[in-house]
C-alpha cells in the first residue's frame, strides 16, 4: 500500500506552521502569508557559500562578539502580518541568547541571503519582510553565480537606503552590526568562482 502524501492546510498561523511536521518528504518550506511555501533546493555552490559564510561569521563572533551566534537557515518572523509569515534566511546574526525550545530566531541584526537562479525571485521578494524586523540593522544578499553582493544597511536615523549598496570582485564588505569586515571573495572559497584568499 501506497502511503498517500500528508497536504498542508491551507492557511496557518506561525504557531501552526512551526508544529507543523511538514509533508512527508525532504522539502523545506517557509511561511508567507498563511500559505506554506515550498523553498527550491539549494545548489551546490549555494549550500558550499551558505557553510562557508556561516563558519567565517562564527569565528568572527566568537573572537570579537562572544555574546553573539549566527544561525543557519534561520526562522524569522516580519513584523508586518506577523501572526501569518515566518521565513528562512539562509543565516542570520543575533546577539540574543539560545533558548530552550526556541523555534525562532530571536532579535536578528544582520540577515544574509545566498541568491540562486531557482530561489532568486523569492529571496528578493522577502527582503520587504526582513526590513520590517526592527531589531535587523543589515541585509545582505550574496549571489552564487558571480562575485556580486548587495547590501541594504539602516541610517543613523533607522531608515532604510532607496537602493541596495553594491559590492563586487575585488572589494571589501562590511556589516558594521558585529564589526566585520572581509574581503567579498573569501565567501566564495571551495566554490567554482573562488581562488586562495589569504
Amino acid at each position: 500500500m501506497v502511503a498517500l502524501q500528508k497536504l498542508a492546510p491551507s492557511r496557518m498561523t506561525v504557531a501552526e506552521f512551526v508544529d507543523w511536521p511538514g509533508d512527508d518528504t525532504d522539502r523545506k518550506f517557509e511561511l508567507v502569508d498563511g500559505e506554506p511555501r515550498a523553498m527550491a533546493p539549494p545548489s551546490d555552490a549555494h549550500g558550499t557559500m551558505q557553510i562557508t559564510i556561516g563558519g567565517i561569521l562564527r569565528a568572527h563572533l566568537r573572537a570579537h562578539r562572544p555574546g553573539c551566534r549566527v544561525v543557519g537557515e534561520a526562522g524569522v518572523v516580519p513584523r508586518v502580518s506577523a501572526s501569518s509569515n515566518l521565513r528562512i534566511p539562509d543565516l542570520a546574526v543575533t546577539c540574543t541568547p539560545n533558548e530552550a525550545g526556541g523555534r525562532v530566531v530571536p532579535d536578528p541584526i544582520a540577515i544574509i541571503e545566498i541568491l540562486s537562479p531557482s530561489n532568486e525571485a523569492e529571496t528578493l521578494q522577502n527582503v520587504w519582510a526582513y526590513a520590517t524586523i526592527p531589531s535587523v540593522q543589515e541585509i545582505l544578499l550574496v549571489r552564487s553565480t558571480e562575485i556580486a553582493a548587495q547590501q541594504l544597511r539602516r541610517d543613523l536615523s533607522w531608515n532604510w537606503p532607496k537602493q541596495p549598496q553594491k559590492i563586487g570582485d575585488g572589494q571589501e564588505l562590511s556589516l558594521e552590526s558585529i564589526g566585520f569586515t572581509a574581503s567579498l571573495s573569501a565567501f566564495y572559497e571551495d566554490t567554482h568562482l573562488g581562488r586562495s584568499v589569504p
